[in-house]
């Protein structure tokens, strides 16, 4: 499925007459209908972001629901894309926590390459209808990644943005773990908390402090 070590992991779901039955679903979802993001693109998080590679996760609600945007990673649009408001927050908040220069492209692919795991709830959306895929299926497979990275002896850090996303919190309960809230960076929410929330300088501290490399969050750099 994934082609690195997340189908070892993951070989349970995999194999389960239930996620083949669900993956039935989803695939005359996207034989009927525009659906995002593209079919390649479902588990690009996992395929950019092994198991062993894996020291923070970002997670985000479902795919961006516009033509040519979503590609698989949480907050993040493809290369030529506008950037949509909340990832222009996550800038403005990253440039004030660690002076990192905002960037003109949307594409995080670079953050999945440093180790961190951009994970959506929800893997797949129908065009314009946000949401809509949401109690289709996936989060029975996104909870269970939850779990699985919970169970990791190395130390990874579980950045929730949002009340939808500190719902994960509650299958995080390994104490070698950190687990960083604030208010969604959405337009609604920033100013509630999350402007100056510091997530990024907060995760390299913690990831320095474990003996662990630090990410190097500009995108900027190729």
């Amino acid at each position: 499925m994934i082609g690195n070590d997340w189908d070892n992991k993951l070989n349970i779901i995999w194999n389960s007459e239930g996620f083949k039955k669900f993956m039935s679903v989803v695939d005359n979802e996207y034989q009927t209908k525009t659906i995002f993001p593209p079919r390649n693109y479902i588990f690009n998080a996992l395929k950019l972001t092994p198991y062993s590679n894996t020291k923070v996760v970002i997670v985000g609600q479902d795919p961006y629901h516009g033509t040519g945007e979503a590609h698989g990673l949480s907050f993040s649009v493809q290369e030529g894309i506008k950037i949509p408001p909340s990832l222009q927050n996550i800038y403005k908040e990253l440039n004030s926590d660690l002076g990192i220069p905002i960037a003109p492209t949307g594409d995080l692919t670079k953050w999945g390459l440093e180790g961190v795991l951009m994970l959506n709830a929800v893997l797949t959306v129908e065009k314009d209808k946000p949401a809509s895929h949401r109690k289709l299926g996936w989060e029975l497979l996104t909870d269970f990644i939850i779990k699985v990275l919970n169970q990791k002896e190395e130390p990874v850090v579980f950045i929730l943005w949002g009340n939808f996303a500190k719902e994960k919190a509650k299958y995080i309960t390994n104490p070698n773990h950190l687990i960083i809230t604030s208010p969604h960076p959405s337009p609604f929410s920033a100013n509630s908390g999350f402007f100056g929330s510091k997530p990024f300088s907060k995760t390299n501290a913690f990831l320095k402090s474990k003996g662990l490399k630090e990410i190097d969050w500009d995108i900027n750099k190729k």
